[in-house]
């Protein structure tokens, strides 16, 4: 039996990240051995991995560029010591003195890099009840999709308000993702009204897997977070989930469910060209309303 039709056991690590780098990054590594021990092959952890901070002074303080960064350093050596396909949902990549990159690191048994991802959507966005967030502002937006190469077949790199671009995981699956990871750091708000449909859609669009874990409940800025980490199926199936608080979860992956998704609706095959309407101007759209 080839690697990619082979079973594999995925691993989310579910965290709550706090203000300072190092407890963050003994956390991430507890939950990650946990999830070796479990007999995982892939692991997947959360954006904002090794920082949650909403200071932009302490977030430039507390980050590093990728040389010489202690988390990037630490969790290449445990992928290796582990033999596992370690993912780091992202971390804070300090670029120049005014700007950060929310970056994605895919590192293989040997502890070597395979994929590198910048978030490329920003979370720029004003919620009710007050809460509001410009990404944009400390972060600089990634110009590239990523599709890397695990032994059971392609896996797509995306990071959390990704999740809303769906163009982007089409793309992803057309170029060969059976795997979509969707590390994520979801408010609340937004988690509780959108992530398991949202996450659903995109598993059952492409056939693909879904990979999505998360950052949960209340940190130490006052910002709250959804949690729920998920594997969804190609067919749409929520395959486990967390709860809130920091944990593991498991599912063991068959890869032939892809095309069998696929085979039932081969969407991906349908797409067609089309002419774009022109946009509305304001009157017009004020005068339909």
């Amino acid at each position: 039996m080839s690697a990619e039709n082979a079973t594999f056991r995925a691993a989310l690590v579910q965290m709550r990240g706090g203000r300072r780098p190092e407890p963050n990054l003994d956390a991430a590594e507890a939950l990650i051995r946990r999830a070796g021990e479990g007999g995982a092959d892939y692991v997947l952890t959360p954006e904002n991995t090794a920082l949650m901070e909403l200071s932009t002074r302490e977030l430039f303080a507390n980050t590093q560029p990728e040389d010489g960064n202690p988390g990037v350093e630490r969790f290449t050596a445990l992928a290796r010591e582990l033999g596992i396909w370690l993912h780091i949902g992202s971390i804070a990549v300090k670029l120049s003195d005014a700007k950060i990159a929310n970056r994605s690191f895919l590192i293989t048994p040997q502890g070597e890099i395979a994929a590198r991802y910048d978030k490329i959507h920003m979370f720029d966005v004003d919620l009710p009840g007050g809460e509001s967030y410009r990404e944009s502002k400390n972060y600089r937006p990634g110009e590239k999709a990523v599709l890397a190469g695990l032994p059971w077949g392609g896996l797509g790199l995306t990071t959390c308000y990704d999740l809303r671009f769906p163009a982007l995981y089409r793309a992803l699956a057309r170029a060969g993702a059976a795997f979509l990871a969707v590390p994520s750091a979801f408010t609340r708000q937004t988690g509780e009204a959108h992530w398991h449909i949202l996450l659903r859609a995109r598993a059952i669009e492409t056939g693909c897997f879904v990979f999505a874990a998360a950052q949960g409940g209340d940190h130490e800025t006052g910002r709250a977070t959804y949690g729920h980490s998920l594997i969804v199926s190609p067919w749409g199936e929520i395959l486990c989930e967390a709860g809130i608080d920091p944990e593991v979860i498991f599912a063991d992956i068959n890869p032939a469910l892809v095309s069998d998704a696929r085979a039932r609706i081969p969407s991906l095959r349908h797409d067609r060209n089309f002419e774009r309407p022109p946009a509305l101007r304001a009157e017009r759209v004020e005068e339909a309303s």
